[in-house]
């Protein structure tokens, strides 16, 4: 779907280089600029699986014949993408205003925790700090419980790498239509944040408190996780009456006087408690036998391994392990596009020397 779409990437850490692998998913040509001589990040192996489909060329920044190399890239993409603290790119000779004179309808795009201005820009900070100040973890955990949020989800990924990759689409949008090209703050505190506003609109009806374990989604017995009888776990989440009423039916509670009211928030503790010790009592693979094919919006909570075998999962072929690599296939899908497997991972530096004579030889398109 990106087909003809040239993007450089800066080599980074997390949501930067996650961006650029969804947009090589979607079938941009990315060219990851990789360290020379350098090495993986702390806990990143070799050949990371968040630059499958990218082409890989190994550059020193500092170096004046290497900077003349990303400059020549710059003026045949349309998009950049880096994810240092602001600064640093500038610091290098790189940053907008001079790769604007390269480029002027490059779409640069910034990925920070912080953003490129507030108090806190300069300083250090990850995914859970990001996600805390914004306001995105307070409901990430049960009552009585520190926020917690699923590691690198909602920052890195939700609020950071997503809004960055649509931030570049619609740069390349404007740009493709005359208007020239611009700089993208894509800052994890102001995504995530943004991602608030669906719960936020339940606060326009009462049905969200700032006091956790009272929301509409995160007080209720029938809005949960509970842990089975053999360690594993279920999902419930059953909102519209119709579908609690399924549930309950499910588990013959249907005329069970402690569970009529759905929605009497004085009730949940108890009503909680209460259906933690039915779930208790069998396996979580009796559960899924109760529920299969129901609308009672019931699921196990699987781990990856477990959720690739899921009957669901596999015939949509999710989850797939190449080379010895697990991971997702690319999302979303499209009706006009066949499905494929996930790109091949690059070596650091491997396509340096194709790239290099590319660029020497003027072309415009060679792709991997």
């Amino acid at each position: 779907m990106l087909e003809g779409l040239r993007i450089i990437e800066i080599e980074g850490l997390g949501p930067a280089p996650f961006a650029a692998m969804l947009l090589a998913d979607l079938g941009a040509d990315v060219i990851v600029v990789h360290r020379k001589n350098g090495r993986p990040a702390p806990g990143m192996p070799e050949r990371s699986l968040i630059d499958r489909g990218k082409r890989s060329i190994e550059l020193d920044l500092k170096s004046a014949d290497d900077t003349a190399v990303l400059k020549s890239l710059v003026r045949k993409s349309e998009a950049l993408i880096e994810g240092f603290r602001p600064g640093v790119m500038e610091r290098l000779g790189l940053g907008p205003d001079d790769l604007s004179q390269v480029n002027p309808d490059l779409v640069y795009g910034r990925m920070t925790g912080w953003g490129q201005t507030g108090p806190r820009a300069q300083t250090a900070g990850h995914d859970l700090n990001y996600v805390s100040l914004s306001g995105a973890a307070w409901y990430a955990s049960n009552q009585g419980e520190p926020p917690f949020t699923p590691p690198t989800l909602v920052g890195d990924i939700g609020g950071g790498a997503l809004y960055l990759v649509t931030g570049v689409l619609a740069g390349v949008m404007a740009a493709r239509a005359g208007r020239g090209g611009t700089v993208v703050d894509a800052a994890i505190v102001d995504g995530s944040a943004h991602m608030m506003n669906l719960l936020m609109a339940l606060a326009q009806t009462g049905g969200l408190s700032m006091t956790r374990g009272r929301s509409l989604l995160d007080g209720p017995h029938w809005s949960r996780c509970y842990a089975c009888a053999d360690g594993g776990y279920i999902s419930v989440q059953c909102l519209e009456p119709k579908f609690y009423a399924e549930f309950l039916a499910r588990l013959d509670l249907a005329e069970h006087a402690d569970f009529k009211p759905q929605f009497d928030a004085t009730q949940w503790p108890r009503q909680t408690a209460l259906m933690a010790g039915i779930f208790a009592r069998h396996p979580r693979t009796h559960w899924e036998k109760v529920f299969a094919g129901s609308d009672a919006c019931v699921a196990p909570a699987l781990d990856p391994l477990q959720s690739m075998s899921e009957p669901h999962m596999a015939a949509r072929g999710v989850w797939q392990t190449i080379d010895g690599v697990l991971q997702a296939a690319a999302a979303p899908r499209f009706s006009t596009e066949p499905s494929s497997g996930p790109h091949a991972i690059p070596a650091r530096g491997e396509h340096s020397q194709s790239i290099l004579e590319w660029l020497a030889d003027g072309a415009d398109e060679q792709r991997r």
